[in-house]
């Protein structure tokens, strides 16, 4: 009888080194066939973004690249993976399957359907935690429910057990090379007409090599400054690793057991790398909101913020996602996600905040927008961070904190460069009106080539107005929910 192979199913974990399934499989002694599966129809509304899928293609590429290098190749299918995993397994003669979970509502119940099916086929099916630092279940409280606040939750998670060491990368895998793929060029994951990722182009590298090369200058450069800096969109102060750990091209353990040599070297302090790896514990954090609560994404949290008086107003909208608000932090940040695919965590809450609070649009319009335009575009982060600015969320920002887009500019922004590399048409306003060119004497605009009204806009809405407006809305909010 000859032996039965195994069927290696690749989705958010698109890397060889201290990946779990990939470790079972080869565990098993026979060949392995590694397949990728496109199913944008199980994922529906939350289908992978236009962003998204310029991502997906490059990293693929490089996970064939990495593969073939071991002796294995990335098999390709497109469609419902309750379809194509039962049909691949029989054309293969399959008598195992493998894979790391996802956590996303879809992917949970397909897979169950998958491995209730494949099991009753009198396949081997497992799968393994290869996303997070500890399942969205591991970390409950002393009643042994699911954290609500993330500061507990985030001590509670450090006093459990460290997650296991990462792995490295085996040498060899024996491969299944005969069996028919698709062609990655014809999934058109890739804009065409127009080109629009240039800037995707020039400012990342997908894959596994991109990843710890993200990883090695985050901590050589940036790591030990992360508490002071971290707020900076004019400096290089964050990692970038988001989109990345998304699409599991590094997990979680190899950066907090990188973070842990780093401060056991005594090459960072504690003090750096711990305020960086939190950032891991609020990723889990966002995980556990998601499992816990299904509708994370589509429903506020507390849904007394149901009656929050929304307004429609597509003009507006569409000023803010083009970056013309006439708010120049705000037009900063937007204009950097629509060239980059990424936008500095201190300025996406900036722009959140204005969107909901100083526009009264709905915050899922804006989590939407992000989710086609983010290169890390992430169901449970995306989801928790908007509910957050929002104050619909778990443990989420007070409803009163309403960011006030001229002094977070001043003050995270004070000399400008970040506003003056994303807005070139304000870059020879003096540093006293950059965040405010309204408020600019007729002859320093002049001078600076800056006409409001048409070279750039006049603010859409008055902030003092704004928030006056929207604290009387959350105080409808407030009555409504009292009774």
């Amino acid at each position: 009888m000859s032996p039965s192979p195994s069927l290696l199913w690749f989705r958010q974990d698109l890397r060889i080194a201290d990946n779990p399934a990939l470790r079972a499989a080869r565990a098993r002694g026979e060949a392995v066939l590694a397949l990728y599966i496109l199913d944008d129809e199980t994922a529906g509304a939350w289908r992978a973004g236009g962003a998204a899928r310029w991502w997906l293609h490059h990293s693929l590429t490089a996970l064939d690249r990495d593969l073939q290098r071991l002796g294995a190749k990335l098999c390709l299918r497109r469609g419902r993976a309750t379809e194509i995993l039962p049909a691949l397994t029989a054309e293969i003669g399959a008598g195992a399957v493998f894979w790391n979970r996802c956590y996303e509502p879809w992917a949970i119940a397909r897979d169950k359907v998958l491995k209730a099916q494949l099991r009753d086929a009198g396949l081997t099916v497992e799968s393994f935690n290869g996303a997070l630092l500890h399942e969205p279940w591991a970390i409950t409280t002393g009643q042994g429910g699911p954290y609500k606040v993330f500061t507990p939750f985030w001590k509670a998670l450090l006093a459990a057990p460290p997650p296991p060491a990462p792995e490295a990368a085996p040498q060899r895998i024996d491969g299944l090379q005969e069996v028919a793929s698709e062609r990655l060029d014809d999934w058109a994951l890739l804009p065409t007409t127009p080109d629009w990722a240039g800037g995707l182009r020039e400012t990342w590298t997908p894959g596994e090599e991109g990843a710890a090369a993200c990883l090695d200058t985050f901590l050589d450069q940036a790591a030990e400054g992360y508490p002071d800096q971290r707020d900076r969109p004019d400096r290089r102060g964050t990692s970038r690793l988001s989109p990345h750990l998304h699409w599991g091209e590094i997990s979680p353990r190899q950066v907090w057991h990188a973070g842990q040599r780093a401060i056991a070297a005594g090459t960072h302090s504690e003090r750096g790398v711990m305020a960086f790896l939190r950032q891991l514990g609020w990723r889990d954090f966002s995980h556990v909101l998601l499992y816990h609560w299904p509708d994370f994404p589509e429903q506020s949290w507390r849904h007394e913020f149901d009656a929050f008086p929304w307004r429609e107003d597509e003009a507006a909208f569409t000023a803010w996602c083009r970056g013309r608000t006439g708010y120049p932090i705000v037009d900063a940040g937007m204009r950097e996600l629509w060239h980059s695919g990424w936008m500095h965590n201190r300025v996406r809450m900036i722009t959140a905040s204005f969107l909901i609070k100083d526009l009264l649009i709905p915050w899922q319009r804006g989590e939407a927008w992000f989710w086609d335009t983010l290169v890390d575009a992430d169901l449970a982060n995306n989801a928790a961070g908007w509910q957050w600015v929002a104050g619909s969320g778990a443990d989420a920002a007070p409803y009163f904190r309403i960011f006030n887009p001229v002094t977070q500019g001043e003050k995270f922004d004070p000399e400008g460069a970040y506003i003056r590399r994303w807005l070139p048409e304000l870059a020879a306003l003096p540093d006293a009106v950059l965040h405010k060119p309204w408020e600019a004497p007729p002859e320093v605009l002049e001078a600076a080539g800056v006409t409001l009204g048409a070279r750039y806009p006049r603010p859409i809405v008055d902030h003092k107005a704004a928030r006056q407006r929207a604290l009387a809305g959350y105080e409808t909010v407030k009555r409504q929910a009292a009774g």
